[in-house]
């Protein structure tokens, strides 16, 4: 059986022996780098399934690793290992293309049920958009494959999870989806950490969907959200 491929990136010593040994321990390949100036090569030899970065790295940040690991592959789950919890740090992660943020200390359940859920988020995306490509939402277009909304001549590419969540919204149109749900089924957790990152996307969704009046992602009050095509 194939092993996953982890492009795993930490310069904490004990802490990146402690991981990789552990991931290893588990059946995955793992390929640790600890100098984000040198990731990049890395990254384009091993083709790793999934990336697990730090943010804070010598000579180049985890945010910027991910910017250029976006350019090259669009759909590869990114998971930031990280210490900052301000929402303005989620919000610049995911526009840098990431999938998921763990916070440091972390557990080792943890990370590998994210690592986990984010592959099978990522097979399940490819599997459901094989069978439609293009969504009509009102004037919009949306392409869960390509990950790409479209308006009039504007075509805006999602993260992978903003993708998701998108397509779950549209799905569940004209109900009400259970927050925890949306929680449990994307992030696999309804932590507070995960229910402020919903939050984020949440807000970003609505941002791009703003230019049409006939969508609407409403908030329900203690339940969740339902989002209405007029």
């Amino acid at each position: 059986m194939k092993k996953t491929k982890i492009l795993y990136v930490e310069d904490e010593a004990f802490l990146a022996k402690i991981v990789k040994e552990s991931l290893e321990s588990r059946g995955y390949e793992v390929l640790l780098e600890m100098d984000g100036g040198d990731v990049m090569p890395q990254f384009q030899s091993l083709k790793p399934d999934i990336c697990i970065l730090d943010i804070m790295l010598p000579n180049k940040d985890g945010f910027a690793i991910a910017e250029e690991i976006r350019q090259l592959n669009t759909t590869i789950p990114i998971i930031f290992l990280t210490a900052k919890t301000q929402t303005t740090d989620l919000v610049k992660g995911f526009h840098k293309g990431a999938n998921d943020y763990i916070r440091k200390p972390f557990s080792m359940e943890e990370l590998i049920v994210r690592i986990e859920n984010a592959l099978r988020y990522q097979h399940e995306a490819a599997q459901s958009t094989e069978q439609k490509d293009e969504i009509r939402m009102s004037n919009y277009i949306f392409n869960p494959h390509r990950q790409t909304l479209c308006h009039n001549t504007e075509e805006k590419k999602l993260s992978f999870r903003e993708s998701e969540l998108l397509r779950l919204l549209y799905e569940n149109r004209e109900t009400v989806i259970d927050r925890r749900a949306i929680l449990n089924v994307l992030w696999g957790s309804d932590s507070f950490f995960n229910s402020r990152t919903l939050d984020v996307y949440i807000t970003k969704l609505r941002g791009y969907l703003k230019s049409d009046p006939a969508l609407e992602i409403i908030t329900v009050k203690g339940v969740g959200y339902r989002f209405v095509m007029e």
